[in-house]
């Protein structure tokens, strides 16, 4: 590291020093005490350099104190008001709490794991609110697949990548050349959004449908990614109806298009969802066993059975599993 201090590196020694002086410093002592000023070449060199830094921390909002000794005015001393510089203990409601503690589980599957439990563990030490809460959360929210870090790094290199691809409704997997733009977490799933050469056309992609590795292609640079706007929604929506048990099921009554209808053949309420994925939407319908009964379409309810069939078959003679109707 080189023995002279960058201007951000100065400014932060003087910040420390100011904030931590009894009384105040003289520009005689922050010269000699504080790192960064010895390299002014001359008195005027100094004189140039603090005068750009005090109005830097000033623009900053640093309250920057002058302080002069009461029998010799030409004495002046510098000081950092600490009562009015230190930021108001935080806290957190437990929802907000909540939130936080969902949103750092996303990523206990990445290499953002280590810092997002850092983040938890800061939380729980300084909030009543978070130990009281965090150990009652459960996420129905999957962390990122295999190819999110190497998407992630694409994106901000700017640069193609390719990849096999299986089709959600033939299953038949293909190379795809794609400029990716963004990555997002919807329905229980993480999607890529980009431009798919090969078709010519802004594509979305469910990372867990990517077979094998990612690879960069071509040069970094070059992809230009749109506005937010772009990365719209796309993707036909399946509503899908199922019957409910009173006060069960809470996830999907809040996912919920239109409000609960009681169900004529029975003591159920029927619910109406959306969904952009028919397998994945299956999945976490037959997760909530005997609570939900699908009604349609055909192609959600036989994907509940496909999935109840290899259960019954993992543990024959076990009553109770989740119905397809």
């Amino acid at each position: 590291m080189s023995a002279r201090l960058d201007a951000a590196e100065r400014l932060l020694a003087l910040v420390i020093a100011l904030s931590h002086t009894t009384h105040r410093m003289t520009k005689g002592q922050i010269r000699a005490g504080v790192a960064g000023y010895a390299d002014a070449r001359s008195d005027e060199s100094f004189e140039r350099m603090f005068e750009r830094d005090k109005d830097t921390l000033r623009s900053l909002g640093v309250p920057l104190v002058t302080l002069t000794d009461p029998t010799h005015e030409d004495d002046v001393g510098y000081r950092i008001d600490t009562t009015a510089y230190a930021l108001p203990a935080v806290d957190f409601t437990p929802a907000e709490v909540g939130v936080l503690s969902l949103a750092a589980r996303v990523w206990q599957d990445s290499r953002l794991s280590a810092q997002a439990q850092r983040g938890l563990t800061k939380l729980r030490a300084t909030s009543a609110s978070a130990q009281a809460l965090e150990p009652a959360l459960a996420l129905r929210v999957r962390g990122p697949d295999a190819a999110f870090d190497e998407l992630l790094e694409a994106i901000m290199a700017r640069q193609a990548v390719q990849f096999d691809y299986r089709a959600a409704n033939t299953g038949t997997v293909a190379r795809r050349t794609v400029e990716p733009w963004r990555l997002f977490a919807k329905d229980r799933g993480w999607y890529l959004v980009g431009f798919d050469r090969d078709r010519d056309a802004q594509r979305r992609f469910r990372l867990s449908r990517i077979a094998g590795r990612v690879h960069r292609e071509g040069p970094a640079g070059v992809v230009v990614i749109p506005g937010p706007e772009a990365g719209g929604d796309q993707t036909p929506r399946t509503r899908v109806r199922v019957a409910v048990l009173p006060e069960r099921a809470a996830a999907l009554r809040v996912r919920a298009t239109a409000p609960a209808q009681p169900d004529p053949e029975g003591s159920r309420e029927v619910l109406e969802v959306e969904a952009a994925d028919p397998e994945l939407i299956a999945e976490e319908l037959a997760g909530y066993g005997e609570a939900v009964v699908v009604l349609d379409p055909p192609q959600v309810r036989e994907a509940v059975l496909r999935r109840l069939r290899a259960i019954a078959h993992v543990h024959p003679g076990q009553d109770g599993g989740p119905r397809a109707g």
